[in-house]
């Protein structure tokens, strides 16, 4: 096991395998944001928070359309039953006490993009010897720099003055996020031989 994607192919690219089994899981979570943030956003915003709705709508959307086109994509057979223990954890999870059903629902799906932009690096999986010019590669970079644009966006969501009476449910979800989102990380990782260094 290596904490990095190889061991890399001549040309300085990570193997077909790992990208396949890295981007897959990428796009269901990324995916999964993309359609969530979609159903979220009103037919009219009555919230300066709804308007960042729709930017993240298009982020998650631009880094589902980034990895189809970058991976070396190879059969993997693995990934049937994977993509649907994938999915599952993403289904909107209830925040406990709160009333008001678009401010419930945008405090899910926040604190699961939190936890998918905080708790998956991909690019600290790469090697220093890596070909930048590979397209996997500066995918899985740019993806990175977008995660960090995004956090930001998050963060002064959920420690906002709106959500201040509802500071401990907010916290117990983000935390149940995170450790699910880590867990399923971990584990893809594992299936190709690297070690999650957390």
């Amino acid at each position: 096991m290596s904490a990095f994607f190889g061991p890399l192919e001549a040309d300085g690219r990570v193997p077909p395998r790992q990208q396949t089994r890295a981007a897959a899981f990428l796009i269901s979570a990324h995916g999964a944001l993309a359609r969530q943030f979609a159903l979220a956003l009103p037919a009219r915003f009555d919230a300066a928070w709804q308007a960042e709705l729709n930017a993240q709508f298009y982020r998650e959307s631009e880094i589902v359309s980034l990895l189809m086109r970058a991976t070396a994509w190879v059969p993997d057979l693995a990934l049937s039953h994977m993509t649907v223990s994938w999915e599952m954890a993403w289904l909107p999870a209830p925040v406990d006490g709160i009333a008001d059903h678009p401010l419930a629902q945008a405090i899910q799906l926040s604190t699961l993009a939190h936890a998918v932009h905080a708790g998956i690096r991909p690019a600290a999986l790469l090697p220093t010897e890596a070909n930048a010019s590979d397209p996997f590669v500066m995918a899985l970079r740019r993806i990175e720099f977008e995660s960090g644009r995004q956090l930001q966006a998050q963060i002064l969501f959920l420690k906002g003055p709106d959500l201040l009476p509802f500071r401990d449910a907010v916290s117990a979800a983000l935390e149940r996020r995170h450790a699910e989102v880590r867990r399923l990380w971990r584990e893809t990782l594992e299936s190709i031989g690297i070690v999650s260094c957390e």
